[in-house]
């Protein structure tokens, strides 16, 4: 026989009490998702001194509330299984009441058949209680898929804003440290012995081009000679070209 508690709490099955105290521990689930759901992840960001420590309990919030969630349907639909089955031992045994009340009434024992519809009218309330349970259920079960999703998609978009919050701050401190080198004067004393070498370097390279001046080479010497003999040349040849033409004048 089977009893059904009016919360939906109990069921006795062969004198053993079976807890599913369902309703309690679901609707603090949908409490701290409705906190999380409505929470304005902006607005918490802005007024966090570490925005990047609170996102990250943002996070660690969400996924502990879907675990506990998705933990919670399991149980609801294990749950919803308990009841369809006894819904169906419930209706097996009003059916049996049923015959036995037809036994007794042929056999002329009209005492037993009322006494054996009296349990099958038990019986049959019962399921009709364990029927308005079971819609209530499957209401359940939906309400925490829809949850579920809903939370996944929360959880998705501050993962996302997680990794920005990272970028801006990985970016920031990199601009933060360029700017802290340039400000400190140590880039401008580096800039200064650069070109401090660079001038000594080019007055070396002018000592030793000048130790090259007035130093002829036995190369430079013939090339020298070359050109002389060939200024001297062409020098004749444009001497002997005026005579030429005052001869003929």
């Amino acid at each position: 026989m089977y009893y059904r508690n009016v919360t939906l709490g109990y069921c006795l099955q062969n004198g053993n009490v079976q807890t599913t105290n369902i309703e309690v521990s679901i609707m603090g689930i949908f409490s701290r998702f409705a906190d999380i759901v409505n929470a304005n992840i902006n607005s918490l960001l802005d007024k966090a001194e570490d925005p990047e420590k609170m996102v990250r309990l943002i996070i660690q919030e969400m996924e502990d509330t879907l675990v506990e969630v998705r933990s919670s349907s399991a149980r609801t639909l294990a749950d919803k299984k308990d009841v369809v089955r006894i819904i169906e031992r419930l209706k097996a045994e009003a059916s049996d009441w049923q015959n036995k009340a037809e036994l007794a009434l042929s056999k002329d024992r009209e005492d037993l058949a009322r006494q054996a519809l009296a349990e099958k009218q038990k019986s049959e309330e019962q399921v009709e209680a364990y029927e308005k349970d079971l819609s209530a259920l499957d209401d359940q079960v939906s309400r925490l898929q829809d949850e579920i999703g809903q939370l996944q998609a929360k959880l998705e978009d501050a993962k996302a804003r997680q990794k920005t919050i990272l970028m801006r701050g990985k970016t920031a401190s990199s601009r933060l440290d360029v700017k802290s080198k340039l400000s400190n004067g140590k880039l401008n004393d580096a800039l200064s012995r650069f070109e401090q070498y660079e001038r000594k370097i080019d007055s070396i390279e002018a000592e030793a081009e000048s130790y090259d001046l007035g130093n002829k080479t036995l190369a430079d010497e013939f090339a020298e000679l070359e050109s002389s003999e060939k200024v001297d040349s062409e020098l004749e040849a444009l001497k002997a070209k005026l005579k030429s033409n005052k001869k003929e004048s």
